[in-house]
């Protein structure tokens, strides 16, 4: 690892522009972890990265810090080619979205991800499917590298740990419960921050809250499936993880499901678990992701893709 991070730190110094991009329509870990590693570029070596992303900006993530940061891959020129591209937190290349020929045309190319990637995009990789975040990776490189860090970045790490593990429910390793006692030592405030969360429109709220109620139950209650359709969909900001955890808090139901009608014959496809892995029923349907958490987008009309989420799903629970 010790080679790694000395090239690393070799391309930050002899690039003169450098650009951070995560996956299309960004998590809390993509942003925060993604505006962390930039102010630690910028704190570290004097340089300034562009942070970009594709697709919606989640609503409660408008009062992270440096928020202003992340700028919509459209609104920037990027007619020159970066010196150096960072890929975080991606999982595989075709939730790159827009942002591709940006990642494709950088000189050289660093992932940081704590997905399982078989085809990694970058040349250099300093990934880690066993870490809770992709924040998680950032704080321990910071670390071996002896890296100054203030409160901006611990706050963005906290955040980014914060929201990957659903505030620690979905932690499977002491590694970022220690974590996060480090940084609350170092003056982070958990309450402060989840506050900072508390930020949707109230349309959004409502919309979840009446695709929830709408529900579907299936295999004898144990998968819940809910449907946002096309208007619905234009009403919420991309992620509607509210609906997912409301669904899962239903005694008896081992599988969530949300299906999002991004258009006709596009559907988003979004998967919990609390029983099996899920990532396999993802995978299937083009995607993948974490054990129990995984989605993919699906190029097919919302009525076929749920039923063959239903088909693959009832194969799991055989």
């Amino acid at each position: 690892m010790k080679k790694e991070l000395n090239l690393l730190v070799e391309k930050i110094r002899g690039a003169n522009s450098i650009v951070i991009v995560g996956h299309k329509n960004p998590d809390g870990d993509c942003v925060c972890a993604t505006l962390a590693l930039a102010r630690l570029i910028e704190l570290n070596f004097g340089k300034v990265p562009v942070c970009m992303y594709d697709g919606n900006f989640p609503n409660i993530l408008d009062n992270v810090p440096n928020r202003p940061n992340m700028r919509y891959y459209g609104h920037v020129d990027v007619t020159r080619p970066f010196d150096l591209a960072f890929i975080l937190d991606y999982g595989t290349e075709v939730n790159i979205g827009g942002l591709k020929n940006i990642v494709d045309n950088a000189g050289y190319r660093i992932e940081i991800d704590h997905h399982k990637n078989d085809n990694p995009v970058a040349n250099l990789c300093l990934n880690d499917d066993a870490a809770a975040a992709t924040g998680e990776i950032v704080f321990k490189i910071a670390n071996e590298l002896g890296w100054t860090r203030d409160d901006t970045i611990n706050d963005l790490i906290a955040l980014s740990l914060l929201t990957d593990t659903g505030f620690f429910k979905f932690a499977r390793r002491g590694t970022v419960l220690r974590m996060m006692a480090d940084l609350v030592d170092a003056g982070v405030n958990i309450e402060q921050l989840s506050n900072l969360l508390n930020n949707k429109p109230r349309k959004a709220v409502l919309t979840e809250a009446a695709v929830a109620s709408r529900a579907e139950f299936f295999y004898r209650g144990r998968v819940a499936l809910a449907t946002v359709m096309r208007d619905d969909y234009k009403k919420l900001d991309g992620r509607s993880d509210t609906i997912l955890n409301l669904l899962g808090h239903i005694r008896g139901v081992e599988y969530i499901v949300m299906l999002k009608q991004q258009k006709d014959t596009q559907t988003s496809v979004s998967l919990r678990s609390r029983a099996k892995p899920v990532n396999t029923v993802a995978e299937a349907l083009g995607g993948g992701g974490h054990a129990f958490a995984a989605g993919a987008v699906v190029h097919d009309t919302l009525e076929n893709v749920r039923a063959r989420v239903l088909d693959l799903i009832g194969g799991e629970l055989k």
